[in-house]
């Protein structure tokens, strides 16, 4: 029988085991402490006040994104665990009335405050004002907003864009330094570091205009680079392909609790994050990098790597044995209503991508090169050996390039759009994290019943996301 298991955050569950991140024990007083604006159990000090997670998650969205809400009611909305969704604009302005500070927000948007000994702070109401309507962040707009990308109020799953706090996997291909190709051809190098690029898409350099121009030209069939095929090889052999071993059999007629789906999930994000742990040691640059860097690289990529995963090599065991759990379960009406904004968002956005992966059906070799592409991320900070984190990401992002277009020769787009699901990923990601633990058991049922959905109409007649031409 599946059994609950005690919770704190979504990150704690499933890292905790893994020592990456250290919290209070549960017989510390200080973690007893109710959240000061909406009487949840509190985690800490977060902004200078003691707060959950979920108001944590909310006040830095509403600053970094400069998000302006609307009260329909008087202003003075009740705030509770279960009421807090219901009206962002008291939240917000509860969370500044109590003392949340702003200014402890990192501007780069990455997690942790920017300083920990900042405290509460004290404004007045004319500075409140000025932040509930929005005044103050016109003030200070960029004059253009690549930053707020992927969070904006008027984005969409399918722009493709990374969050501004969320670094482009492409971010290592720079237009403007020289790349050690490793024994490539001058050519293959010219075609992406010459390239000029716009500034605003700096963060995704040369797939823009690769897509564009790629286009045009007719499919020149080719062989594979002597280099390519063993290191596409050594990827492939480094991932466990077995099926998941996480038994998502329910006897038919049983219903599912919320604990009992939510213990399900905790026990699928616990084996699937051991399994990334075996292919770090098996990945053929293991011994290229310090055991420091990989411990951090994981615990800021985690859910990324079990994300993607999800939707190629175990979609099968995901969107069938897991959709059929989650079926079974039955949300009670407060779970209904009080779904949050963010999980909503989140939704949309995996529903998206399941359309996508569906469409581009993603081969176990594209999947390995992914893979270690979003993995070798020298944005990441706390890293020491960043130049040799460059040169690994650049050397599999040409051998995923090259694979594709000799794999795949009449179908030029594709290795642009591979490489445009990750910002994605990243994204998803990293909303999925600020989703209330009480909401993911209705967040995944509603995903998985409508891509299962999907499936079906796939089967049944032509759909319009997915491409009929081979060629495109």
């Amino acid at each position: 029988a599946l059994k609950p298991q005690p919770a704190k955050t979504w990150v704690e569950i499933v890292l905790n085991p893994f020592l990456f991140f250290f919290h209070p024990s549960a017989d510390d007083p200080a973690d007893q402490r109710t959240c000061l604006i909406c009487g949840d159990r509190a985690t800490g000090l977060h902004y200078g006040i003691i707060s959950c997670e979920g108001c944590k998650g909310f006040f830095k969205r509403s600053i970094c994104n400069k998000r302006v809400y609307r009260c329909s009611r008087d202003k003075n909305c009740e705030m509770s665990r279960k009421q807090r969704n219901r009206c962002q604009y008291c939240r917000l302005l509860k969370c500044l009335q109590m003392g949340m500070n702003r200014k402890a927000i990192r501007e780069d948007g990455m997690p942790g405050g920017r300083n920990k000994s900042i405290g509460p702070v004290q404004i007045t109401e004319e500075e409140i004002e000025r932040i509930m309507s929005g005044q103050e962040f016109k003030e200070d707009a960029p004059e253009h907003t690549w930053g707020n990308n992927g969070d904006s109020d008027h984005s969409s799953p399918s722009n493709g864009a990374s969050e501004g706090n969320q670094p482009s996997p492409a971010s290592t291909l720079s237009s403007n330094r020289s790349v050690e190709m490793n024994g490539y051809t001058a050519a293959l190098r010219d075609q992406y570091i010459n390239t000029s690029m716009s500034t605003h898409y700096q963060l995704l350099p040369h797939l823009f205009s690769y897509a564009a121009q790629s286009g045009l030209l007719a499919p020149q069939p080719r062989s594979l680079y002597p280099q390519s095929h063993p290191l596409v090889l050594q990827l492939v052999a480094a991932e466990d392909l077995a099926p998941l071993t996480t038994p998502m059999l329910i006897e038919d007629g049983y219903k599912v609790t919320q604990v009992e789906l939510f213990a399900l999930l905790c026990r699928l994000a616990d084996e699937l994050l051991f399994r990334q742990i075996s292919w770090i040691k098996k990945l053929p640059f293991f011994c290229e990098l310090s055991i420091e860097d990989y411990t951090c690289l994981l615990s800021s990529t985690w859910q990324e790597l079990i994300l993607l995963s999800c939707l190629t090599i175990y979609s099968a065991q995901i969107f069938g044995d897991l959709a059929d759990v989650t079926a079974k379960y039955t949300p009670s009406d407060d779970e209904l209503q009080g779904f949050s904004e963010d999980g909503m968002e989140v939704m949309e956005r995996l529903i998206y991508l399941f359309r996508k992966f569906h469409q581009l059906k993603i081969s176990n070799e594209e999947y390995a090169c992914m893979k270690a592409i979003n993995f070798l991320n020298q944005d990441i900070r706390g890293l020491s050996n960043i130049s040799q984190l460059e040169q690994l990401n650049k050397r599999y992002w040409y051998v995923c390039q090259d694979y594709t277009e000799y794999k795949y020769p009449h179908q030029p787009k594709r290795f642009p759009e591979i490489m445009m699901c990750l910002p994605e990923i990243r994204c998803i990601a990293g909303k999925l994290v600020n989703v209330p633990l009480e909401q993911l058991p209705l967040l995944f049922k509603a995903v998985l019943h409508s891509c299962k959905s999907s499936l079906t109409s796939y089967r049944t007649g032509p759909s319009p996301c997915v491409t009929t031409s081979s060629g495109n």
